[in-house]
């Protein structure tokens, strides 16, 4: 399923000449393109319309980035986060899910692919040889989806051989797409985890908007693990319903018919959350979206959560699961507090700190087993 809709391509006027940007653009064939003076123009013009939310979805914005491309992540205030870092490589997303807080973060609702690569890889250098004493994670999945439109910038070709020449460093590229055939011939060495985030297939109908099905993703990450990619699951954000439990239960089945457990790098899981004013945005946007009807509140990050009984009865019917399938999958919560945590798995790392260090032994451990074969 390839996400490439594009009505209108813009150039900024840096890059027109740019030889990653042509390539870009010639693989949108008759789609028309402008050279504009830069974000600002872009932004105008999109604002200008009905939805410029999903308007701006239909049009690609071609820029070179001005800032770090490399950070770590923000995590959350109280909460415990896993160490992760992100690249910026593009921002905005072609799929539309209801839930996506990109609606409300973004002030430039254009898909922007940033085309200097050459900056980036001199950044990940940097930040790598700060992190020296740790496996170092990063992904380009925080600000965008890092398969929907790599058929286009095929950033991928690049990225999963030079993180294939080092032990320490993880790429990880997570997903929902299903396009991962120009993956399976990259060199990979190992170092690039292909992960997916998973739903239920009536959430993805009902709250997913353009997104492969759930069969679609799982026979991407079967083809994957096939070609010896790690492959990471993220079972994020799990949505309260009526019928959640039989569906995600039977959802756990549908992802080991395609997907040998031993391969299978880490899990997490995380519950449905945003900020506020994602809240006016899902109800005008999507009048039909049922996740509001949810008992949502503000947690101590001031983001609306479920009520923690409702988390951690979800996070253990969940973990009683996965671990039936496979009692040695590495499971781990996404953006929880230490109480959650001890509710769910009887036991919590201390910090942040704690749980980069639990990462960083199952990182050594997976890659080693993994070379040994």
């Amino acid at each position: 399923m390839a996400l490439t809709p594009f009505e209108r391509v813009f150039l900024h006027k840096a890059i027109a000449d740019d030889k990653r940007a042509l390539s870009i653009q010639g693989r949108l064939e008759n789609v028309p393109s402008e050279v504009v003076e830069g974000a600002s123009q872009v932004i105008r013009t999109v604002r200008a319309l009905r939805d410029p939310i999903g308007k701006g979805k239909k049009m690609l914005f071609l820029t070179p980035h001005r800032g770090r491309m490399v950070a770590k992540c923000p995590g959350t205030s109280g909460h415990i986060c896993c160490g992760y870092h992100i690249l910026d490589l593009m921002s905005n997303c072609p799929m539309d899910c209801s839930y996506c807080i990109l609606q409300a973060y973004l002030t430039n609702p254009v898909i922007t692919v940033f085309t200097n690569l050459a900056d980036l890889v001199d950044e990940l250098e940097n930040a790598a040889s700060q992190a020296w004493w740790t496996s170092f994670r990063v992904g380009p999945g925080e600000l965008s989806d890092s398969l929907a439109l790599d058929h286009l910038t095929r950033f991928s070709e690049e990225l999963v051989p030079w993180f294939a020449r080092y032990r320490d460093r993880i790429l990880e590229l997570k997903t929902k797409s299903d396009q991962v055939n120009h993956l399976l011939d990259l060199g990979h060495g190992g170092r690039t985890v292909v992960s997916w985030s998973l739903n239920p297939q009536s959430i993805i109908d009902a709250e997913e908007h353009g997104t492969p099905s759930l069969i679609q993703r799982l026979d991407g990450a079967r083809k994957c693990q096939e070609a010896g990619y790690p492959i990471g699951l993220h079972l994020d954000p799990m949505i309260s319903s009526d019928s959640w439990e039989r569906e995600y239960e039977e959802m756990v089945k549908q992802i080991f018919r395609f997907v040998d457990s031993k391969r299978v790098i880490w899990v997490s899981m995380g519950g449905l959350r945003f900020p506020p004013p994602l809240k006016p945005i899902i109800q005008d946007r999507f009048p039909d979206s049922r996740i509001l009807l949810g008992e949502l509140f503000p947690g101590k990050d001031g983001k609306l959560r479920y009520l923690e009984a409702i988390r951690v009865l979800m996070f253990r019917k969940m973990l009683s699961w996965l671990r039936d399938t496979d009692s040695r999958l590495f499971v781990y919560l996404c953006m929880e507090t230490r109480q959650v945590w001890k509710a769910v798995f009887g036991w919590s790392p201390e910090n942040t700190a704690g749980l980069m260090r639990i990462f960083d032994q199952r990182c050594r451990e997976f890659m080693e087993r993994s070379l040994c074969k």
